[in-house]
């Protein structure tokens, strides 16, 4: 088989992979809001179509109890060849801000060199890289360098509520040598990315009582506690002005970076104005870093506290009372080596201790959270995935942390008997995941494909099939 034939296939045939992609982001698979069930089974359905057409076997959706489907499709045909597991996921987050979508966020549109759309970059465009790439050799040779497993979820958006059941369920099944996920971010265009480290998240619900009723406040205002005072009093704790967190034994156990990566994230680019510009920070905003640290080191490497969500009462229906009942959510971003329980423990007795006015404060952990990852990006997997990089993009990869969680990465690397795990970034700074106008760059995604192409045969070279 050729690979350079898969590249010229692709070339050639890329204004199909785009209409491929069309054709997902063109059905809002929306799995946040339970609304959306109909589209999220029409998107599975059509990512198996897509599997089929691009040359895999044995393609099927498949599901874990009541979840959403999962597609899934293969090609065994390599004996003595790694066998790849690509995951990538079918379902979006919801449109917010519909008034700032410059295009129909539910039809891909081409606007200065990038592909704007829901999902088209998180992560329906992962799953157009990967099936482009196989379809480039299925077409060209009828085989594929090495052995392939892909798996498309359908409910990552949720906190994939149910994959560690699946992954347990089709272990054997799906079980592989080496992993690819694409579904992280590269820091700028044109410069890949091969993320090591991932924060885990840890939230915790803060509950402040002061009555049992809400009172008049002609008649108790200045006499009674304030419930939603005395939970900002609490929340005010948690502040750090280009400090640490002050939770006690918060840092304890948080792992250093070494000479050897703080020197590498260094030399990493960065363009202060662009950053600021980007993330739509008001000009008078200072940093929050801690002292010594850059933004990189602290948003992949160190622990953090963001207040998600407050609830007192709604601005629509407020009246003049004393509240008696006030909420919030604390979602803390932790690191390596800190322990989930750990810290939930901690921030309960930080902030349940010497409560104002003597009201009750209640913490109670929020959702599961999922542990932080991290991962020797060294040895011949890591070796084909970065030469692959460097070929497709024609430039040197980098190798870099990510400040958000991918709960699933260590529990599946485990279950495939500490298979390496390759975290292929897709996204760029200006993608806006999450939010309007989402976008994926088109030529970044050329590339992208190109690079799963090098990938695939680079792993097929691997001398007896050793990628660890």
């Amino acid at each position: 088989m050729s690979m350079q034939a898969a590249l010229d296939w692709l070339g050639k045939n890329h204004e199909g992979v785009v209409r491929g992609l069309a054709d997902l982001v063109g059905i809002g698979s929306i799995s946040t809001d339970g609304e959306h069930h109909a589209e999220i089974e029409r998107t599975a359905k059509l990512t198996c179509d897509q599997m089929r057409d691009a040359g895999l076997h044995n393609v099927d959706v498949l599901r874990v109890g009541s979840s959403l489907p999962y597609a899934y499709g293969e090609w065994l045909e390599a004996p003595g060849k790694p066998t790849l597991f690509l995951y990538a996921h079918h379902d979006v987050q919801p449109i917010n801000f519909v008034e700032q979508w410059k295009s129909d966020p539910w039809k891909l549109t081409r606007r200065d060199g990038r592909l704007f759309g829901r999902g088209a970059a998180d992560d329906k465009g992962a799953i157009s890289a990967f099936l482009g790439a196989i379809a480039a050799y299925r077409k060209t040779s009828n085989q594929l360098p090495c052995n392939i497993k892909m798996v498309v979820e359908g409910e990552e958006e949720i906190g994939s509520k149910n994959l560690m059941t699946f992954f347990e369920k089709y272990r054997d099944k799906i079980k592989s040598d080496v992993i690819a996920v694409c579904d992280t971010e590269n820091i700028e265009v044109g410069l890949p990315c091969i993320t090591y480290s991932l924060r885990g998240i840890v939230a915790v619900t803060v509950e402040v009582t002061s009555a049992q009723i809400p009172v008049h406040s002609g008649m108790a205002g200045g006499a009674l506690p304030d419930a939603a005072l005395a939970l900002n009093v609490v929340l005010s704790r948690l502040f750090w002005d280009n400090g640490q967190l002050p939770v006690p034994g918060m840092y304890d156990s948080v792992r250093p970076l070494t000479d050897k990566e703080r020197a590498a994230f260094r030399k990493l680019p960065w363009d202060d104005a662009k950053f600021r510009k980007e993330i739509g920070v008001v000009p008078s905003a200072k940093y929050a870093l801690e002292t010594g640290h850059g933004v990189y080191e602290q948003t992949w490497r160190r622990p953090s506290a963001t207040v998600i969500a407050q609830e007192a009462s709604s601005l629509k229906g407020a009246s003049n009372q004393v509240l008696p009942k006030a909420s919030a959510i604390v979602s803390c971003r932790i690191v390596p080596d800190q322990e989930p329980a750990q810290v939930v423990e901690q921030l309960r007795a930080y902030l349940t201790a010497n409560a104002p006015w003597g009201v009750e404060v209640k913490v109670t952990q929020h959702g599961a959270g999922c542990n932080w990852w991290m991962t020797d990006p060294n040895g011949p997997a890591f070796e084909a995935a970065l030469g692959a990089m460097r070929a497709g993009f024609d430039r040197d990869p980098v190798a870099i942390g990510c400040g958000g969680s991918i709960g699933f990465v260590g529990p599946l690397a485990e279950l495939f008997g500490g298979a390496p795990a390759l975290l292929i970034g897709i996204e760029d700074p200006a993608s806006n995941a999450h939010a309007p106008n989402e976008s994926l760059h088109e030529g970044d995604f050329k590339k992208l494909m190109n690079s799963l192409v090098r990938l695939f045969d680079n792993l097929g070279k691997l001398p007896g099939g050793k990628v660890k």
